[in-house]
């Protein structure tokens, strides 16, 4: 596709992108929030379940499947980006820092770029390329310590986050290929939550054993007077419709519908700045301080995303 020229596509995938990452970025407030009455299982699996029943009402018709084989695709994705990428990070969270796991997921764009040149035969590794991630990656690391966090390593955190980036990168390869078949994207996204859920079912099992009910990252409460008195509380309702259907349902079909119109790496690039809305927004609503180190690495983290994104542009024959 030539992106130059079919400008509408262009621009509408820019909004789109823009709106997903503007949306990652402030997902942790809600987040924050609801695991003072829920566990991270319980969050992620009704984050997606509420994406999955939205999508329906969004689109209320049953998705026909051009070939069996494609369901592999959409398993694919739904294990990878969202049962394997969220789950993993969100035990990270746990083990490491925040920083920590802002800054390695952040690298995703480099793995998404891997994988496409692997399996896609796309040509992304380029000098420009490698230095702007240099850059944003440095810019990152500002921003998330931002004056306050000291670096710590934390082995098993750490790895756990790498493994969501890797994740995500592979992710982006199914994604690429549903998008090539020409599937609607709300439907298609509905399926790949399909295939999300199903994939938890197995955690589910192992979080409502009675020796895991009081764990805070597996648990999964069977107590009736406990749920009831936490669906009670409007707020963990607002949160959870937000996560579920602004992060997931409609961020994830924006992200596929960006992925088609701008292509997957160009789209991954803008996960550059997931941190630095996360510390601006933090700022306005959580009154945390933005810092000379915070500010440095905002710019740094948008000269590199530039610098990146930025294609040769072809030559004209004379």
């Amino acid at each position: 596709m030539n992106y130059y020229k079919n400008k509408p596509l262009t621009v509408s995938g820019l909004i789109m992108a823009g709106l997903c990452i503007f949306i990652w970025g402030i997902t942790f407030v809600s987040t924050k929030y609801l695991l003072k009455s829920f566990t991270s299982f319980e969050i992620l699996l009704g984050r997606f379940v509420t994406a999955y029943a939205g999508l329906w009402l969004l689109y209320p018709r049953p998705m026909r499947m051009l070939l069996l084989r494609h369901e592999f695709l959409f398993l694919g994705a739904g294990f990878f980006g969202v049962t394997c990428y969220q789950f993993l990070e969100n035990i990270a969270i746990h083990y490491s820092t925040a920083s920590n796991v802002s800054i390695i997921v952040s690298i995703t764009p480099i793995f998404t770029a891997l994988t496409a040149q692997l399996f896609l035969k796309e040509k992304h590794i380029t000098p420009r390329f490698c230095l702007g991630f240099v850059i944003a990656i440095f810019g990152i690391a500002l921003v998330s310590f931002n004056g306050t966090a000291v670096l710590k390593l934390n082995p098993k955190g750490d790895l756990l986050a790498l493994g969501a980036t890797i994740s995500w990168g592979f992710y982006s390869v199914f994604v690429s290929r549903i998008n090539a078949l020409g599937y609607k994207t709300l439907p298609a996204t509905r399926r790949i939550f399909f295939y999300a859920v199903l994939c938890m079912l197995p955690l589910v099992i192992i979080g409502l054993r009675p020796e895991l009910r009081g764990d805070m990252l597996f648990g999964i409460a069977a107590d009736p007077e406990l749920n009831i008195r936490r669906l009670h509380n409007p707020l963990n309702w607002l949160n959870m419709l937000f996560l579920g259907f602004a992060a997931s349902a409609f961020c994830f079909a924006a992200w596929s519908f960006a992925c088609h119109a701008l292509g997957t790496v160009r789209v991954t690039i803008g996960i550059y700045l997931v941190p630095v809305i996360t510390v601006v927004f933090a700022y306005f609503t959580l009154h945390e301080p933005i810092t000379l180190m915070g500010t440095v690495g905002t710019a740094l983290t948008i000269a590199g995303l530039l610098i990146s994104a930025q294609r040769r542009q072809p030559r004209i024959k004379q």
